[in-house]
């Protein structure tokens, strides 16, 4: 008897747990390869989650070089060329990294600058991602809305030496999180 107790109250709080994960808030986010055309072919999609810890990124990706890349939420819901220091670059609509307090700094997704600095990414040999990542400074996915997500071609390191913007070098992939409909 007292094992089949024990075993409800198991069953009962893995219960509760699924259905507070499944009632969370979350979004699907299509990504596609920056282009100087526009976006490119479809290369996963990224699903993110509202969590008590900050929101959560579920990469699926696919179709990127093997090794760590840079990942931001940048300013703008664009994924179209656009001008970025007088040059036309793919995904360059997006705008930079966001940034909503202005401090202008590189510190991470654990630091005082970008809030839209999100933790590396990292493709194996076969250019597939399967991560969850979490960014501890952004909380709602309403923050997000009307936002862009990006992945650059190189890693990041989270500061503005000896490049600026954590040398992640050209944006890859990109994915807009529309305005709430």
């Amino acid at each position: 008897m007292r094992v089949s107790i024990l075993g409800a109250i198991v069953l009962c709080a893995t219960g509760a747990l699924i259905t507070r994960a499944a009632g969370a808030a979350e979004l699907s986010v299509p990504m596609y390869e920056a282009t100087l055309g526009g976006a490119g072919q479809q290369a996963g999609s990224i699903v993110v989650r509202e969590s008590s810890y900050g929101l959560l990124f579920q990469v699926n990706l696919e179709k990127l070089p093997g090794g760590t890349h840079g990942f931001h939420v940048h300013e703008r819901l664009s994924c179209a060329p656009g001008t970025v220091n007088g040059k036309v670059v793919a995904a360059g609509g997006a705008g930079g990294h966001w940034d909503p307090t202005e401090t202008k700094r590189h510190a991470g997704p654990y630091g005082d600058g970008h809030r839209g600095d999100l933790p590396r990414l990292h493709a194996d040999a076969d250019g597939r991602i399967s991560e969850l990542v979490l960014a501890p400074r952004i909380h709602t996915l309403d923050e997000l809305r009307g936002r862009a997500l990006m992945v650059h071609a190189g890693g990041d390191n989270f500061a503005d030496d000896p490049m600026p913007l954590g040398g992640g070098g050209v944006r890859i992939l990109c994915g807009v999180v529309p305005p709430q409909t």
